[in-house]
């Protein structure tokens, strides 16, 4: 929703009075399409016309809003390419992997 405040950790956020900060990052990576920015800048610099077109061409606003969101977070940040991670958005690509790979046996059991 536009005019949310972005979730951070020792603030309130949905789920948690206090803001505890696995409260704070999942409240932030469940907004829509947060999750699909960061893995589309998984390889490198993005421009913003190209990381639309990755995304499944969401609007140009929701894609400027998360941007922002995640720029202000700290896990995005300009270059010269575009966008980008930054150091603390590797880290957290990096502990996205085991979900990775949790989600491909979750699948592979429903097939079973």
């Amino acid at each position: 929703m536009p005019g949310e405040p972005i979730p951070r950790p020792g603030q309130p956020v949905r789920g948690s009075e206090t803001g505890r900060p696995l409260m704070a990052a999942l409240d932030l990576l469940g907004r829509r399409w947060t999750l699909r920015v960061i893995w589309e800048l998984r390889q490198g610099d993005v421009g913003f016309r190209e990381l639309r077109r990755r995304c499944e061409h969401m609007s140009s606003s929701v894609l400027a809003t998360r941007l922002g969101e995640l720029t202000e977070a700290r896990i995005v940040e300009t270059g010269g390419e575009g966008y980008r991670l930054t150091p603390l958005g590797e880290r957290l690509l990096d502990a996205l992997h085991p979900l990775e790979k949790w989600g491909l046996a979750w699948e592979k059991a429903l097939r079973e």
